[in-house]
């Protein structure tokens, strides 16, 4: 057979896998058959065009390069460098209610960039973000001066105070660009330790020379845009409920008085004491199992689910065990970890106050074995292991459900789990997922936020909105 023309698609998230073979593809030997075995070396790399099909800017590519050497996920796209309205959002979800609520009022062209940092980054990380835009943001003047939205939602495990510092940082040192550029900031944000990071963005209003509006959880995610764009008023809808840790908006030189906080019954006095004894983490009877086994398909997640968590991933474990405990579970969701770069040890945790053990095996077999009644698997591994650990997961009848956290997963490794799941029946949520949450059943990961998040929003209990 001889190709006359072949046209073919390339996954750039298979890169760690594949590029060796397309390098050796592309060399000399194999285009023009020359002799000589082609090695991995041989050959040029792949070069994958930019997104949209144009080049990056200087500043474009260095977030990029910054993006590729962390875990955390930072994003720049230059739509308009001349701009009135610039963003620095975190979280990609709230990177487009953004930059959709700065369009629908009408400033679509006054966009100046769009993009994200979420993941965790660092505070020399963040600054180093904030740092770029601030020097674009500040290179030419605008007639209306210019906007600089820091926003986004409640974070899942980002800590607000620890970005905030490196944005700070970064404000503090375009400190004279940014008056002479006219620039006023807006902030919304909430997540953990919010009231840390916002009251330092609010003391740096006080000094810095330009106009820095800051607000909380108590303000809806894109209700800054129209503020920010003088289609709206501070009126009582952004007071914060807060006042006493943040000082209102509306009257910058005075503190607020504090406000009545509504007391969560499950966080205060004794009734944050479980009325059940607490079951430490083992194996469950059988009469457990056979309830866990008869929860119908569409309905994976119960009062009575278990799960091991594959990863060593303390923080996400302790939130689940935290939201079990303020669910009044009888039996922690998590039955154990899966380690496979350890051996076999204890992991200690919090149940409420007390302390608990939680084994750590180094195989999922052990695992699965030592726990007969986990049928759900909460999958940690990095996008490179994902697909052989959770090919492994599906080989085991009790696996039912199987959440898949790792971004980046290959599409072809992600079209063979679809296929292997559905000839074991077995349930996928990923990947890239962020988890999910059932109302006093069950929490997937370090989805919804710190605890004083789950509680103040009342995600402990059933309702009668699903999302």
């Amino acid at each position: 057979v001889i190709y006359l023309d072949l046209a073919a698609k390339l996954d750039q998230t298979a890169e760690f896998e594949s590029g060796d073979k397309w390098a050796r593809a592309r060399s000399d030997a194999v285009i023009y058959g020359t002799t000589g075995a082609a090695s991995s070396n041989v050959g040029p790399a792949m070069d994958f065009p930019a997104p949209f099909g144009r080049e990056l800017s200087r500043e474009e590519a260095y977030i990029q390069e910054l993006d590729a050497k962390t875990g955390a996920s930072l994003k720049l796209t230059i739509l308009n460098k001349n701009g009135r309205v610039w963003t620095m959002v975190a979280g990609g979800g709230a990177s487009v209610v953004y930059s959709d609520a700065i369009a629908a009022l009408g400033y679509a062209n006054e966009l100046a960039n769009y993009g994200e940092y979420s993941g965790a980054p660092s505070e020399t990380q963040t600054y180093e973000y904030a740092k770029t835009i601030l020097d674009l943001m500040t290179r030419t003047q605008h007639p209306d001066g210019k906007v600089l939205i820091i926003g986004g939602g409640i974070a899942n495990f980002t800590n607000v105070a620890t970005t905030f510092k490196g944005i700070i940082r970064a404000l503090k040192e375009y400190k004279q660009a940014l008056i002479a550029t006219n620039v006023r900031v807006f902030v919304r944000r909430a997540g953990p330790n919010w009231q840390e990071g916002l009251r330092a963005m609010r003391e740096l209003g006080e000094t810095l020379g330009i106009e820095i509006r800051v607000y909380g959880p108590e303000t809806h995610v894109t209700a800054i845009v129209p503020l920010a764009l003088g289609k709206a008023s501070a009126g009582a809808g952004f007071k914060d409920s807060l006042a006493k840790q943040i000082p209102d908006s509306t009257v910058p030189s005075t503190p607020g008085t504090p406000s009545q906080m509504e007391v969560d019954p499950l966080r205060s006095g004794s009734s944050a004491t479980p009325s059940v004894p607490v079951a430490a983490p083992s194996s469950s009877t059988a009469a457990d199992a056979e309830v866990t086994a008869s929860a119908p398909w569409y309905s994976p997640f119960t009062a009575h689910t278990r799960s091991i968590v594959y990863g060593m991933q303390p923080r996400a474990v302790q939130g689940m065990l935290d939201f079990d405990f303020i669910c009044k579970r009888k039996v922690p969701s998590v039955a154990c970890m899966v380690y496979p770069f350890g051996g076999n040890h204890v992991q200690k945790f919090y149940w409420g106050t007390q302390e608990t053990l939680l084994p750590v095996f180094s195989s999922l077999k052990e695992a699965v074995k030592r726990f007969p009644d986990a049928d759900v698997v909460v999958n940690f591994a990095s996008c490179r292991s994902v697909y052989e650990s959770t090919k492994e997961m599906l080989g085991y009848p009790q696996i039912r459900t199987v959440a898949i956290i790792a971004e980046g997963v290959p599409e072809r490794h992600t079209r063979k789990l679809i296929n292997l799941s559905q000839k074991a029946n077995v349930t996928i949520i990923g990947p890239a997922t962020v988890g999910g949450i059932k109302p006093g059943c069950f929490k997937i990961g370090n989805t919804g936020g710190m605890m004083d998040n789950i509680a103040s929003s009342k995600l402990y209990r059933p309702g009668s909105v699903a999302y």
